[in-house]
């Protein structure tokens, strides 16, 4: 994504992004995961168990304890937590809310629990890397992580899992094996969906340009593709011929018009064309 230079714009566009992520997430949790008890992940999946103890509805008692969660960041953390999280927070929380008056739900929405299951892991998993990309999270048990990351030494990753795991065990006892065995499907493939997406996400293409004639190409990637690289002089192997080597790295959409300009200026360049989902520096969200 091109990177705005209005900072107004920018964070018109980061808050956009972070309100339509919130929503998928909140679709995927209200329509698909409530209903049908599918306890995992994190606050949400703690939820679905203890409704069922309580006259809380899951939507309430996770609002209850974002609520919570977000005070106890702001004691523990206080400048250092997130602005864009806390309005994450905030957003899931007022959509829960509103969801439960505008349509509750009686049940799930369909007879098909497996078909549910993919969109309770889907949903959620989408928003939470597009939340990941604009650089938030969607608070509950993330300011978990945060205080643990900040106080102790513990690994937060095995923290987080075991949280979840023991969200999935209480499903067995409290609504029997089959929702059981459903939410520990759901714990298994949301990681992998989560990591999956926010790599497809970032996903730029690096380009190694062997080639004669470096200056229409490098004129092309500065002026008509708005990016740079860098220049290094070669020599071939086998021909003993001066060459020039460009490298450069760019979004998926960027790479097809650069490979199919250099194939109409200098058709004989060698180009190497490999993927990468983390590039630090100038130009690049990823940090």
């Amino acid at each position: 994504m091109k990177r705005i230079e209005n900072k107004t714009l920018r964070t018109l566009e980061e808050y956009g992004l972070i309100t339509f992520s919130i929503w998928i997430m909140v679709v995927g949790i209200y329509f698909f995961k409530f209903p049908n008890n599918f306890a995992f992940g994190g606050v949400t999946g703690f939820a679905t168990v203890i409704s069922a103890f309580t006259h809380w509805s899951a939507g309430q008692f996770t609002n209850i304890v974002n609520w919570v969660l977000l005070v106890i960041g702001f004691l523990f953390l206080g400048k250092g937590f997130g602005v864009k999280t806390v309005y994450a927070t905030i957003l899931m929380s007022i959509s829960l809310y509103l969801l439960e008056r505008l349509y509750p739900m009686k049940g799930p929405l369909t007879s098909e629990p497996l078909l549910e299951l993919i969109f309770a892991i889907l949903l959620p998993g989408v928003g939470s890397a597009l939340l990941f990309y604009a650089g938030a999270s969607s608070g509950g048990t993330d300011v978990i992580a945060m205080i643990l990351k900040r106080y102790t030494s513990y690994n937060i990753g095995t923290v987080l899992l075991l949280v979840d795991l023991a969200g999935v065990i209480m499903a067995y006892f409290v609504f029997g094996p089959q929702t059981g065995l459903f939410s520990s499907l759901g714990l298994m493939a949301k990681s992998l969906v989560i990591d999956d997406i926010i790599e497809n996400i970032n996903l730029c293409k690096c380009f190694s340009i062997i080639c004669d004639d470096p200056a229409p190409i490098c004129d092309y990637i500065i002026h008509g593709l708005n990016r740079s690289a860098t220049v290094y002089e070669a020599q071939g192997a086998f021909s003993r011929h001066k060459k020039t080597v460009i490298l450069t790295t760019m979004k998926r959409s960027q790479a097809l018009k650069l490979k199919n300009y250099i194939r109409s200026v200098e058709p004989t360049a060698f180009i190497l064309i490999s993927n990468s989902s983390e590039i630090i520096g100038k130009g690049f969200l990823t940090s």
